[in-house]
């Protein structure tokens, strides 16, 4: 490791050198948030520090990303009105209104 890069965290694109195509923001809630091109909205929040963005129905407990692979439904938020969307399975897209999804995310299904 070069004296440089000791001390400072590396990201995954710098080992592999890539460059975005294409960046643009997404508002989640009340705040706008960078986007890169081929994130998935679950990699957009963690890029902004945001690790919970859904509270469950019963406990209103906070919950994000736990498996990354759209098999726990731990990450759904409501994405542009539309409720129960996996983060970490929808593709980040230029003007994307996301926000946090309450209980079941549909207020004819809360108890």
């Amino acid at each position: 490791m070069s004296e440089a890069t000791r001390g400072r965290r590396r990201s995954p694109r710098d080992l592999v050198g890539g460059t975005p195509a294409e960046t643009w923001s997404l508002r989640f809630d009340d705040r706008e948030l960078p986007a890169q091109s081929g994130q998935s909205i679950a990699a957009v929040l963690w890029s902004a520090g945001i690790l919970a963005w859904r509270t469950t129905r019963e406990t209103a407990a906070p919950r994000g990303a736990f498996c990354g692979i759209g098999s726990c439904y731990d990450c759904l938020v409501t994405v542009n009105g539309r409720p129960n969307q996996r983060a970490c399975l929808v593709p980040a897209r230029p003007g994307d209104h996301v926000t946090t999804q309450e209980g079941t995310g549909r207020d004819d299904l809360a108890v």
